[in-house]
């Protein structure tokens, strides 16, 4: 008995003639309709959204502080003043220029307390402020007031010719504060040192305090001159809220 040769598969039978009539078609629709078994004729990727390349501005938050006190030279009440700077030269104070007091100002004190024999005593007081803004392209106010503060801080500690430094955390002074203090030798006299570096928020305060003892008289103590400048300092802290109101 002669056997019958075995019937194709239904499956290779629609490939054969998939086949056939992918080659009575041009070449270029057989690339684009003929080159897969999928049965799709279009590019599955170009249904797909393109992928975003932009991204949102991160959002930074608002500085707290608008602006400083109009005039630096009150900042300090005048009773504290005249007991750091006994016999100033102007009692008031002598302001820097500013080209922008809501972003910047200064003021200072110098006087010397001749006691003749008994000798004399020189005192200097000075206080800045520097108040940051925020921007989402830089950062917050509070964090670039920050960075401020450290480089304020290391500045002081830096002080050429100083000797003896120290620095110590300034309890209840604005929201982190540092005292730094050390001697200095000038115009043939030892002069003590100390400076405070407060940050409030966005304002960053550095008030100096420092003198000397001449003809005989003892230099003050650097206790006596943080404590000084810790008091001073917290009555400027306490006029930059003050003064937006």
């Amino acid at each position: 008995m002669q056997r019958s040769a075995p019937r194709p598969s239904r499956s290779r039978t629609r490939t054969r003639l998939r086949m056939l009539a992918c080659a009575a078609v041009p070449v270029m629709i057989v690339a684009a309709g003929c080159s897969s078994d999928s049965g799709s004729d279009s590019d599955s990727s170009k249904d797909k959204p393109a992928a975003s390349t932009s991204k949102e501005a991160t959002k930074v938050a608002p500085a707290k502080f608008t602006s400083l006190p109009a005039d630096p030279c009150k900042s300090i009440a005048a009773k504290t003043t005249a007991d750091l700077v006994p016999k100033a030269k102007d009692k008031s104070g002598s302001a820097g220029k500013s080209s922008d007091i809501t972003t910047r100002g200064s003021c200072s004190w110098n006087g010397l307390d001749d006691n003749g024999v008994e000798g004399s005593q020189y005192r200097w007081l000075d206080i800045s402020f520097m108040r940051y803004d925020s921007d989402e392209g830089i950062g917050s106010g509070q964090d670039r007031a920050a960075e401020y503060y450290k480089k304020e801080v290391a500045k002081a500690r830096a002080t050429e010719g100083a000797k003896g430094t120290k620095a110590t955390p300034a309890a209840g002074v604005g929201t982190e504060a540092t005292a730094i203090t050390y001697s200095l030798s000038k115009t043939g006299e030892t002069f003590g040192y100390a400076t405070v570096v407060a940050r409030s928020e966005n304002v960053v305060i550095t008030l100096t305090y420092n003198g000397a003892g001449y003809a005989g008289a003892k230099s003050p103590a650097a206790s006596d001159l943080v404590k000084g400048a810790t008091k001073a300092t917290k009555e400027a802290v306490a006029a930059v809220p003050a003064a937006a109101k």
